[in-house]
């Protein structure tokens, strides 16, 4: 089993283990440039340039996806690190696609009415960053606990890329950007599993198949990227209710939450 940081999530130590408070420059790196896009993107969007706010939010996934990596591979992992991630995830996941969606779609709303799905997001960026950070080595590393708050600001980002790319204005799809925001918002602090990708081993052999369904899908994201990445984040938004429902279905716990007798839990 791969020890992989997923994407948006800050990389934690075991808290019976000494705590590492070096402070490096590789790893810090990328996330200083992952929080960096997330503040260039409310630039942008402050300047009308929505699509270039939201391929901003997209790199910043991007960078924040290889911090913890690094990290590992470097052997410069430690606590300065991850608290430095949460702080970064916040403001690129949370604070930036919250003002974006307001100034491109919900500020046209009569009334306040715009700010609530907004305010909600930022807000429930915040309580995922952190039950994340109280819930380390006590969920089952196969899922996260409700949608991971990179996902949630791509869903909300790749809708506003792909309505800019067609060239419809945000102010005549107001109630659509409410609901997928309000939806990204409520889901990330739900306790509906998502598959994490953490159980995936890729040094193992994988069948033919799965090697075309990984070029179809990067065919797919260069032909498109609008609507490839807004059509693979709607899927996967959804994907952890399909999880929930299937598991309820067939008798299984849809608690993630470890136990002492749970056959899965971490022995690190």
């Amino acid at each position: 089993m791969t020890d992989q940081k997923p994407v948006g999530e800050p990389d934690k130590q075991d808290p019976l283990k000494p705590r590492n408070k070096s402070i490096y420059l590789l790893p810090n790196a990328f996330t200083i440039g992952s929080l960096f896009c997330g503040m260039y993107a409310i630039i942008m969007a402050l300047g009308m340039e929505f699509k270039y706010a939201t391929v901003l939010i997209f790199v910043s996934m991007l960078l924040d996806s290889m911090d913890g990596r690094v990290a590992r591979l470097t052997h410069t992992s430690s606590a300065f690190g991850a608290e430095l991630d949460s702080l970064a995830d916040m403001v690129a996941f949370g604070v930036s696609p919250a003002l974006v969606v307001y100034e491109w779609s919900l500020k046209y709303m009569d009334g306040r009415l715009g700010l609530v799905p907004a305010f909600v997001l930022a807000a429930c960026a915040a309580l995922r960053l952190a039950r994340f950070n109280t819930n380390i080595g006590i969920v089952d590393k196969r899922y996260f606990q409700g949608l991971p708050s990179p996902a949630a600001a791509a869903l909300v980002a790749g809708f506003i890329w792909l309505m800019e790319d067609l060239g419809v204005k945000g102010s005549s799809v107001c109630w659509y950007a409410w609901v997928i925001t309000l939806y990204a918002g409520i889901t990330m602090v739900t306790n509906v599993p998502f598959f994490s990708f953490k159980v995936m081993n890729f040094r193992k052999s994988v069948p033919f198949l799965a090697l075309i369904l990984v070029a179809l899908i990067l065919t797919a994201i260069t032909f498109d990227p609008p609507t490839a990445l807004f059509g693979i984040f709607c899927l996967y938004g959804l994907s952890g209710y399909v999880i929930f429902a299937y598991r309820k279905l067939t008798g299984q716990s849809v608690n993630i939450i470890k136990t002492e007798d749970d056959p899965h839990k971490s022995t690190e």
